[in-house]
């Protein structure tokens, strides 16, 4: 290899400031068989990481990059570095705009190859062609040429004259092994609670019996920022951390369920318990990890559900232990004041995120400070590896307290403890189309002999024409698998472009709620939902803007009886699409 006989002089560079650093990336699996890494960048994502990485605290800086026309203005070039084992391997850099018209169609994507050697690419912003209707810049992603590939990435934005940034310090590896992060953990345990079924498990799996430890929550459950999302997250090395307290193998007595759903609320969770984690009766989680404090903003029963979710659990015949986990955001938030009564009414043990890391966020190295925020988030909402792993200790932190402890006598007694917040939902249970009183067959639920909950229900549903099934659904990736799983895959679809007759049913119920899908396509429309011909609920599925699932109450009445319930299309929009993923029923 030969260079350049007279290399020019440097270039002298901008100013700079990087919104990722070090960041790794896993190519998740395609139908074309490519991997491609998404990041997120609307929402706030880029101003969020443009402090967090980048230091950035000039409010109109931050301002400007909420819109593709002050991000033009700010942005001169972006520098993009890949770095992988194979150094040959090159990679696709996008950054593509979110439209006003189209969401994910209508705007400018940006595209720039980079060889996964460490060496910065750059791509220049003056000589790029601009959709006249983009809107926001949407999200960055990492096109691999095969599923699986790792890789480390960084990205950096230089700037148009007259902006300014500082220069950033590099950081020191955070040391898992000292003082310091011992004390964080401490702080982790807000308490154990009444450890009778915590150490019941643990013997168990001692003793060589079969147990089961899962986990249900969002998208930090789900394993979001873990790269590889399977083995890095909180939820498997958690699980891997209790096998090797008991000493037993991976899977060898010990099982592992992993439910979390990205962006959905306890609201869903108490819905899908039974399918996700329970998977209708195939399993019986004898620990129960339930994380869903900084995904309950928007229940609008304000941790009724919530409660309703954990007295579920505890309600099961075989009395699982049940651990309360407080995650947090990068602007220092969780509702752990708003959920953590629960915890208390019942006695629970709990562990605060919040607690173990972010007091020493604001120290100095050496004076107590152990990770910083760029190196605990992937992005301002969910954690890298280091995160979820300190997330994971503070998890097996306490399981080692409770193993150090004399047995309590399990005193629970839930039908005597007034639910803290509210229990209204602790007998929710899914309907979809695998009903058995539903008219296709093949459902896979046990035939109704007169005492099921489906039985009581006594339903009669007229699907209408909400007659398909939608297959384009939020997957995620469930347990140990990298490949997704759709959630509600047993829906009811309205195609605008068929028409016909609202889906319609009547139920015996105290409670119900709708599941519905979101999406950010101008093909889908607003929906109404009717009770006994009254108007009960508007459902907007553009309100989050991604392919998503939600759940909103219809009723909650806690009068049990027999009930007329229609769900159609918003006037002015029978020829668009509407999803109704399921419901909930009490």
């Amino acid at each position: 290899m030969e260079g350049p006989k007279a290399p020019k002089d440097p270039t002298k560079k901008r100013k700079s400031f990087y919104i990722m650093r070090g960041k790794s990336v896993a190519g998740s699996p395609q139908p074309d068989g490519r991997g491609i890494q998404f990041l997120y960048m609307n929402d706030g994502r880029m101003l969020s990481s443009a402090r967090l990485v980048g230091g950035i605290t000039d409010e109109e800086m931050l301002g400007l990059l909420a819109t593709t026309a002050g991000f033009r203005q700010l942005v001169h070039s972006i520098g993009v570095t890949v770095e992988a084992e194979d150094r040959e391997l090159v990679a696709d850099f996008c950054l593509q705009m979110y439209g006003h018209r189209d969401v994910y169609g209508s705007g400018t994507t940006l595209r720039l190859p980079v060889q996964a050697d460490g060496m910065e690419r750059i791509l220049e912003l003056e000589g790029c062609e601009w959709s006249e209707d983009d809107n926001i810049p949407g999200q960055i992603r990492f096109e691999f040429p095969q599923a699986g590939t790792l890789a480390t990435v960084a990205v950096r934005f230089y700037l148009q004259d007259g902006y300014d940034a500082p220069e950033v310090e590099d950081e020191q590896p955070v040391d898992f092994t000292s003082p310091y992060y011992r004390g964080m953990l401490e702080k982790s345990l807000m308490q154990t609670g009444n450890n009778a079924r915590l150490k019941r498990v643990i013997d168990q799996a001692r003793r060589g019996e079969d147990v089961t430890v899962a986990f249900i929550g969002g998208s930090i459950t789900q394993g979001a920022g873990a790269i590889p999302i399977n083995t890095e997250c909180y939820a498997y090395k958690t699980f891997k951390g209790f096998c090797e307290l008991t000493g037993r193998g991976l899977e060898e007595n010990v099982h592992y369920v992993k439910a979390g759903v990205g962006g959905t609320p306890s609201e869903l969770g108490m819905i899908r318990y039974e399918t996700d984690v329970l998977e209708d009766g195939r399993i019986t989680p004898d620990l129960v990890v339930v994380e869903f404090a900084v995904n309950d903003e928007g229940d609008e029963t304000k941790g009724e559900c919530y409660d309703s979710l954990v007295r579920k659990i505890l309600n099961a015949e075989n009395h699982p232990a049940v651990i309360l986990l407080f995650a947090v955001f990068a602007n220092d938030w969780n509702l752990q004041e708003r959920l953590s009564p629960v915890g208390r009414a019942y006695d629970l043990p709990m562990v605060s995120t919040r607690d173990t890391v972010v007091e020493q966020f604001y120290l100095k190295p050496g004076s107590g400070k152990v990770v910083s925020k760029n190196q605990f988030f992937y992005d301002s909402y969910h954690p890298t590896s280091v995160g979820h792993t300190v997330m994971a200790d503070g998890i097996l932190h306490l399981l080692q307290v409770v193993d150090g402890q004399e047995a309590d006598v399990d005193t629970l007694e839930l039908e005597k403890i007034v639910p803290p917040i509210g229990g209204a939902f602790e007998k929710v249970r899914l309907l979809d189309r695998r009903h058995p009183h539903e008219e296709e067959p093949g459902n896979g639920l046990p035939s109704g002999d007169g005492n099921t909950v489906w039985d009581q229900w006594n339903l009669e549903t007229d699907c209408g024409g909400f007659c398909h099934v939608d297959t384009e659904l939020q997957a995620v990736e469930r347990n140990l698998d990298l490949g997704v799983t759709p959630e509600f895959a047993d829906n009811w679809m309205y195609r605008g472009a068929e028409g016909g007759r609202p889906f319609s049913m009547e139920i015996t119920c105290e409670s119900l709620l709708l599941v519905y899908k979101d999406s950010a396509s101008n093909q889908v429309g607003c929906a109404e939902v009717w009770v006994d011909g009254e108007k009960v609920l508007y459902v907007d599925p553009h309100v989050n803007g991604w392919t998503h699932c939600n759940a909103l109450i219809c009723f909650k009445s806690g009068e049990r009886k027999r009930r007329h319930v229609e769900v159609r299309l918003a006037p002015g929009m029978e020829d668009k699409d509407f999803t109704i993923l399921g419901f909930g029923v009490v």
